[in-house]
């Protein structure tokens, strides 16, 4: 893989993992529109790597708080519960249909479909949820619906940051609130699939003249992700999502029309 598609799957990686338009989808569809052969997992491991890294960095201090509130007790030690709680059902959901999302789903009617439906979706919890409660209002039966959410982003063009909002919004949540929730909530996953996909690729051979490409696209995806959450966040406190549903409603109409 050449250096230009190293650099344009780590930006695409870093710009659409957290905006509610669905990284996976862009992913796949990224070769198949330059006409160019897939990744590979190297790759895939560098760019997700890259932006789990900007999660832990944009809320380390909120990270800190609550392993600290784990031993010194307070409110915030129930948050990691929470997210253990809200990251089973797509464990679960993965391992059930691990088959059919690497194969039959990745194709693009399924990710036309996807991204159309669950930008609806998103479009009328957005407009019609109100916003009343806060993050620090998260509960058990909350975290388990903010899951399951989470385990239908498994469908490539859903958007997992896109359907855990969509949920927090119809749950009552604030758009900023939800938003929180939902890149909290991509840590206990990223850290398991990172691990995972880590295993199998160290199960081959990794040449070494790949690393500093793979740095690269890890880097650049860490720096891109971090960029993002900082803007989708300052967004949402003064503006809603219709302009990410508007953007998935268009490309879904154009991935029919394409494919």
């Amino acid at each position: 893989m050449g250096p230009l598609q190293s650099i344009l799957v780590a930006l695409v990686q870093g710009l659409t993992e957290y905006l509610p338009i669905s990284s996976t989808a862009h992913l796949i569809l990224l070769p198949r529109l330059f006409g160019w052969p897939d990744q590979g997992l190297a790759v895939d491991v560098a760019a997700n790597t890259g932006t789990l890294l900007a999660v832990v960095a944009y809320f380390r201090k909120d990270l800190v708080g609550y392993g600290r509130a784990l031993f010194r007790g307070g409110g915030e030690r129930r948050m990691i519960p929470l997210l253990g709680l809200a990251s089973v059902p797509v464990l679960v959901a993965g391992i059930a249909a691990g088959d059919w999302i690497a194969g039959d789903a990745r194709s693009p009617g399924v990710i036309a479909w996807a991204t159309i439906g669950f930008g609806l979706l998103l479009g009328v919890a957005d407009r019609w949820g109100p916003q009343e409660r806060r993050l620090e209002q998260v509960n058990w039966r909350s975290a388990l619906v903010f899951g399951l959410a989470q385990a239908t982003a498994l469908v490539p063009g859903a958007s997992r940051a896109g359907v855990v909002i969509s949920a927090g919004r119809l749950l009552g949540f604030d758009r900023e609130s939800s938003a929180r929730f939902a890149f909290l909530l991509a840590l206990p996953v990223g850290v398991f699939v990172a691990g995972k996909d880590s295993l199998d690729l160290l199960s081959g051979t990794l040449p070494l003249s790949q690393l500093p490409s793979l740095l690269l696209v890890a880097a650049l995806s860490a720096l891109v992700g971090y960029l993002v959450i900082g803007g989708l966040l300052g967004w949402l406190r003064r503006r809603s999502l219709q302009i990410f549903v508007g953007y998935r409603l268009a490309l879904g109409a154009v991935l029919l029309l394409i494919f």
